[in-house]
């Protein structure tokens, strides 16, 4: 099994199009070749004209540790090309920076969530390459959430930084994919390719789209192993309360909540009361932690650890955003007045609650904060758009 990067350095042909070429890279720590070479490495010493890099969110270093913390440029102290920052004074490569290479190289791991940012830097590079008539290379790698779709569409004029384009949260492509479909919902015009994976089997035992013969790399701090990315596209949403996502702790996006002031064990036996099945395709587990740092630090929190993994998944009962969704709806129910969703400014986005700019609209929220709404409300608004999106990508499916 061959992940684009790995095609890339194995087959001359796939390299010959970039001889004579500028070439950018756009990377992260878990941007390595099978034998755990970073790709800027392994394409230099294979005789590609690297002539900059780019580092996303968190940076090329992977080194900045929470949300919101930018990234500047910098030179190489190797090889002493630019290293430009997509997360610091712009998040959208400047003509400047474009004008460093004639062709890019896409080469990050993702999440398969909306709202982890590389989707959107994806978007945002081919968009400057369209004006810039630049080439643009995604190095193909696996969606590790596998090809399950859960969530509503973002609603126009909800775009951000975090959601780039009305996808559900849980999108169910991997980056080459999901370029193929920028450029038809954008309508762009620039030169693209996928330089695919080969063998890449989203649907097999047991990783689910995760193979077996790779080990897994922090794609960004907090993303610590395959159990994260696949809880992450429900546990995301705990960003845009004051409800712990175990951030300062060594499990952090693992757990559906933590809070010193909240019973888990009295929110679990709700959430089995209001949508047992919503539970379904994962093991649920009461813990405790004391964040070192970020919310509640220094304070003792009651938690629900999801175990999404071993014998305790099934890849398709498991719904991670339905799962999240209930927990605070059940937490609202047993603490009416709690204040779940914390006003602050989130991703460069200053008027709108966090929850809402996370969830693509206020619809989630709303389903929480409404007394009288009912699961079925929103599976049924949820169901309507996931099987519209997967109508929409059925034919960009490239594996």
């Amino acid at each position: 099994m061959k992940f684009g990067i790995d095609r890339l350095l194995a087959e001359p042909e796939l390299r010959k199009p970039l001889e004579g070429k500028r070439v950018a890279l756009i990377a992260h720590p878990a941007s390595v070749t099978l034998d755990l070479t970073h790709s800027l490495d392994a394409l230099i010493a294979a005789g590609v004209n690297v002539t900059s890099a780019f580092g996303p969110q968190h940076g090329l270093k992977g080194d900045k540790q929470d949300n919101m913390v930018e990234t500047a440029d910098e030179a190489d102290p190797q090889y002493g090309i630019p290293v430009f920052s997509l997360y610091g004074e712009v998040r959208r490569p400047t003509p400047a920076m474009m004008d460093s290479a004639g062709v890019f190289l896409f080469d990050l791991q993702d999440l398969g969530c909306r709202i982890y940012t590389f989707v959107t830097t994806l978007l945002y590079l081919l968009e400057e390459a369209a004006k810039a008539g630049k080439s643009v290379w995604v190095l193909d790698r696996p969606n590790p959430a596998g090809r399950p779709v859960e969530g509503t569409l973002l609603l126009p004029g909800q775009e951000s930084f975090v959601g780039a384009a009305p996808m559900p949260m849980r999108h169910g492509l991997t980056m080459g994919e999901m370029g193929h479909w920028f450029i038809r919902h954008f309508g762009l015009d620039v030169d693209y390719r996928v330089v695919d994976m080969h063998y890449w089997l989203p649907e097999a035992e047991p990783g689910f789209g995760w193979p077996e013969t790779r080990i897994w790399i922090n794609p960004s701090p907090n993303a610590a192993n395959l159990n994260m990315a696949r809880a992450y596209a429900g546990t995301v949403m705990l960003e845009g309360t004051t409800l712990s996502e175990g951030r300062g702790t060594t499990r952090p996006l693992e757990v559906l909540f933590g809070a010193p002031d909240v019973d888990a064990k009295a929110v679990l036996a709700e959430m089995h009361r209001l949508a047992p099945d919503w539970l379904a395709g994962c093991a649920l587990r009461e813990c405790w932690f004391e964040p070192t740092f970020h919310k509640h630090s220094g304070m003792l929190c009651n938690a629900l650890m999801i175990h999404a993994e071993g014998g305790f998944y099934s890849h398709e009962a498991f719904r991670p955003w339905r799962l999240q969704a209930l927990t605070f709806k059940a937490i609202r129910r047993l603490y009416p007045d709690y204040p779940i969703w914390r006003d602050f400014p989130y991703e460069y986005e200053l008027e709108r609650l966090a929850i809402d700019v996370i969830n693509g609209g206020p619809a989630l929220r709303e389903w929480v904060d409404d007394a009288a709404a009912e699961p079925g409300d929103l599976d049924a608004l949820a169901a309507r758009d996931e099987a519209q999106w997967r109508e929409e990508i059925s034919d960009l499916l490239i594996y």
